[in-house]
């Protein structure tokens, strides 16, 4: 399922270590040819200084040559720069292990107050942030992302919001934590820095779009692994405008995560997928995959041989996708679920054997899915295992019953209202009761 795979579009809007794992997902699926595949991860790392696992990537990729000069020349000059970074941030270093700059730095909101603070006890220079941020960017291209998080921290505690490296360090730092899979604080980082970006004042409009675009995709990160990340995801990306239009702008292939998280939240669902639908529709010239096209089956077209196709689909698009296939049983799930509340809301009788087929199931599944259905309370129906048919209890309410319901009460309220007339009345006409002064 090659055709569905997103990772060169996604690719464009990533760094190249957020790279690396959907590259190692694909190796696993087999979609594409291996050696293709390690050409493509060597190109990665060329300009990274990973230099050990980019001779591990050319040994399996031409196990019959040596490794070239050039990587073992690269080799040697990176570990001579780390020790020269090193020698150069071993002071700095010593004072934000101090325990006084340690308590400073987690308490202080002003990072000018924490700076002069420093400067006055430790005797802290300026250009010690930019060294410290230099050791920081060397430690992540080489792969050591706990070491890189660990000083961006201090980085963008001390730095100005205006300075050039501020908002690579927050760039750099949710990155970091990405890899690491620290979620928790990856949703912090995310979270600041979409607050930087939304109060931007110092780019340009397509700059800011670019800036989003970016957001979006190193979310997926974070929203497809974090516990409240199904409900974060519907909020920045359906219903904050500056968002969804980036979305609709550069990037609509994104509606295939924004539709699996409405799918998959069944707190949310009900509520969302009508704005959602409408955004499909709108998008649907520029992106289709078979999970938007699933939605487009059932709540526009309302047609359920197509849903239940798509659905089918659905199911290789979603093993295939790094961000997605942890979600594929929920989605199959609740998206059976709604093929059949779709379809309930139209039949007030439904055959077992039918609904089998539209939902992708043998008939034994099916009648063992609707029985659970009921008893958890999700459905109010019966099933008649005789005929083979799903009774709906919520049965169409006759004309002549519907007139019946609204006029039984008629005359109780005429008696009420004439009760309040004679009550009126007699008021206005006794007077001999008064309260206050003659």
């Amino acid at each position: 399922m090659a055709e569905w795979d997103l990772t060169s579009r996604m690719g464009q809007y990533l760094d190249r270590h957020l790279v690396f794992p959907l590259l190692e997902f694909l190796s696993v699926k087999e979609l594409y040819d291996e050696k293709q595949m390690l050409k493509g991860k060597l190109d990665l790392l060329s300009n990274t200084n990973m230099v050990d696992f980019a001779m591990d990537v050319h040994k399996n990729l031409y196990p019959d040559k040596d490794v070239p000069q050039t990587l073992k020349d690269k080799r040697t000059d990176v570990v001579s720069q780390l020790k020269y970074l090193q020698s150069e941030t071993e002071l700095i270093t010593k004072i934000f292990e101090d325990p006084e700059v340690i308590r400073q730095v987690q308490s202080s909101r002003d990072g000018r107050q924490l700076f002069e603070f420093l400067s006055k006890e430790f005797g802290f220079q300026s250009k010690m942030i930019d060294t410290l941020y230099n050791f920081a960017k060397f430690q992540y291209e080489c792969g050591n992302y706990s070491g890189a998080a660990e000083y961006l921290y201090f980085v963008r505690v001390l730095l100005l919001s205006t300075d050039k490296n501020f908002l690579d360090a927050l760039w750099g730092k949710l990155a970091s934590e990405i890899l690491m899979q620290n979620w928790e604080t990856a949703l912090d980082d995310l979270t600041k820095l979409k607050e930087i970006i939304d109060g931007n004042t110092f780019g340009s409009a397509l700059q800011n779009l670019q800036q989003r675009t970016w957001l979006i995709h190193w979310s997926l990160f974070v929203f497809f692994n974090h516990p409240k990340g199904r409900d974060l995801i519907i909020d920045m990306f359906l219903y904050q405008p500056l968002y969804l239009n980036a979305i609709q702008t550069t990037c609509p292939h994104i509606l295939r995560y924004l539709t699996t998280a409405v799918i998959t939240n069944k707190s949310r669902r009900r509520v969302v997928l009508k704005d959602l639908v409408k955004v499909i529709q709108q998008e649907s010239y520029t992106y289709k995959d078979p999970i938007t096209e699933f939605v487009e089956c059932l709540y526009v077209n309302f047609d359920f041989d197509g849903a239940q196709q798509k659905l089918r689909e659905c199911e290789e698009v979603l093993v295939n996708d790094f961000f997605l296939v942890a979600c594929l049983e929920d989605f199959i799930e609740n998206a059976r679920l709604l093929i059949f509340e779709t379809f309930c809301r139209i039949h007030e009788c439904i055959s077992i054997r039918m609904l089998a087929e539209k939902l992708n199931m043998t008939e034994e599944e099916a009648e063992r899915w609707i029985v659970n259905l009921i008893r958890n309370a999700r459905l109010d129906a019966k099933i008649d295992s005789k005929l083979g048919h799903v009774v709906m209890g919520t049965q169409a309410i006759s004309p002549y019953q519907q007139v019946i319901e609204k006029t039984k009460t008629l005359a109780f309220k005429s008696q009420m209202l004439a009760m309040n007339i004679e009550k009126k009345l007699g008021l206005k006409t006794d007077s001999t009761n008064t309260w206050g002064p003659e």
